[in-house]
């Protein structure tokens, strides 16, 4: 660690020479390496006020108040509110007028020797930008991707030293800030799956844009939206949780959209293993839009995205962005959330894709491991027909056609229900996609207000999203 080639050593020794940073270290649990980087490069005393470090458990609810969660976001806000209002009232006096006080703060849970546990950590910087301004707050969330508990302690020490250094020098540009905090640690030891940016000098910023740029920039796979449209932790929100879940593009969400998930929501219910108890809860249903959705020009539009989330958050869906493509990831991410059980809602034309070989070149088992990888994790496909477009007749999961040698597989999956076929009678059944929405949206046909909720429908002529004409300009943007 004391290595002066370092980078990272080389970035704790700028912030410790630097005359006008001082501020606060506190960590709780595995979180132990951040302080130690300043102290080993020399100079500290310019730096480091207090550092310190409540491990038990005891301690630590003497000094921050009792938690129920001691690795949570809760603990570290009231981590960096006791210790940044403490450094204030103990040295604002003596030295307001020329510090930039800060307080960090992390907790921890690294890999234990009794196993089992998850391997991540909430980690806070409450900053001045300048003497005696307003504080600003950034705060993430990680998984730690080591197989060691000393290699993960050391990417959490290496992370930290870069969000104090990203936080003093890079504050004015919050995508700068947030691409700098994995240099020299690596994307293979840490995930960033969560952030927030707060204060007077982020007064501009719009936490869901950083949430999606987390995956434009594979820091993490996927980032989860709730109904009120802002980034919830995946972790969190839907561990232990029976999720079902329909890919799409929803731009916008249709009607037929939320007939398919709520067809495919009896099924699930169905599928449960024994009668509903009081303990069980709610289904959490969510929409999720790949990034190869979102880039229907190209590239991944910020307005575009700001508003399919807004028309899902509209109709109390969830929403999950992410850049998993094949369903056997998608099934792999759920799994590493601790999901209960998971259905996926799909329509007779992605199942066929499924059967396609060529999207599973990178296994060495093709077809039959990304199959393997994807039903091994409770999880259920939920198929709404389609017609075919030459005769017009119907086509179901139970019906479709593949290629030969995979007609058993399919037959299979079927004869196990881990394929199903959502009912639909032949006169109910619609087939009209979201393009064909957006399309008479763009050309100004009003017949597409049939075609969503009138939540949505509201929203759609009240922004103007997707080009809609209405007489009400576009309102700002909320952060």
């Amino acid at each position: 660690m004391s290595d002066a080639a370092d980078p990272i050593a080389q970035r704790a020794l700028a912030i410790n020479i630097d005359r006008q940073i001082y501020g606060t270290f506190a960590e709780i649990g595995a979180g132990q390496e951040v302080a130690r980087w300043f102290f080993s490069v020399g100079g500290a005393a310019g730096t480091v006020a207090k550092s310190m470090s409540a491990y038990d458990m005891k301690v630590s609810d003497a000094i921050y108040g009792k938690a129920p969660r001691y690795v949570s976001r809760e603990r570290v806000e009231e981590m960096l509110e006791h210790e940044f209002s403490l450094l204030r009232e103990r040295l604002d006096e003596s030295r307001g007028s020329s510090t930039r006080f800060f307080a960090f703060a992390d907790t921890a849970a690294a890999k234990a020797h009794s196993g089992g546990n998850d391997w991540h950590a909430w980690m806070g910087i409450r900053f001045q930008d300048k003497p005696g301004s307003a504080p600003n707050d950034v705060i993430v969330h990680v998984r730690m991707l080591d197989p060691s508990n000393a290699r993960q302690q050391d990417a959490l020490g290496r992370l930290g030293v870069n969000l104090l250094h990203a936080c003093v020098h890079h504050w004015r540009n919050p995508h700068h800030l947030l691409e700098s905090l994995l240099d020299d640690v690596g994307r293979e030891r840490l995930e960033i799956d969560w952030v927030v940016m707060r204060g007077p000098v982020f007064a501009g910023v719009d936490n869901r844009l950083l949430a999606l740029h987390l995956v434009r920039i594979g820091f993490t796979h996927a980032v989860l939206f709730g109904t009120d449209g802002q980034p919830l932790l995946a972790s969190e929100a839907i561990r232990r949780r029976r999720v079902l879940l329909e890919r799409g593009r929803f731009c916008p969400v249709t009607r037929l959209n939320l007939e398919m998930i709520a067809s495919a929501s009896v099924l699930f219910a169905a599928d449960a293993e024994g009668p509903p108890t009081e303990e069980d809860q709610p289904v959490v249903e969510i929409m999720e839009i790949t990034m190869n959705n979102l880039r229907d020009t190209g590239k991944v539009d910020d307005a575009d995205f700001l508003a399919r989330v807004d028309l899902l958050s509209a109709i109390r869906k969830l929403v999950l962005v992410s850049d998993l493509g094949p369903f056997h990831r998608l099934a792999d991410y759920l799994a590493k959330r601790n999901v209960e059980r998971t259905g996926i809602v799909l329509g007779v034309p992605l199942l066929r894709e499924l059967f396609n070989e060529s999207h599973y070149r990178d296994l060495g088992g093709g077809i039959l491991e990304a199959f393997g990888r994807l039903f091994t994790h409770a999880v259920r496909l939920y198929v709404y027909p389609t017609r075919d477009p030459i005769d017009g007749r119907k086509i179901t999961a139970d019906t479709l056609k593949v290629a030969p040698h995979l007609s058993h597989l399919l037959q299979h999956l079927l004869a196990n229900g881990l394929v199903q076929s959502i009912p639909c009678e032949d006169g109910e059944l619609r087939t009209y996609s979201s393009e064909e929405v957006r399309s008479r949206i763009c050309s100004g046909d009003p017949s597409w207000k049939d075609l969503v909720d009138p939540a949505v429908a509201k929203i759609i002529e009240s922004t103007g999203y997707f080009g809609a004409r209405c007489d009400v300009p576009a309102p700002g943007r909320r952060g």
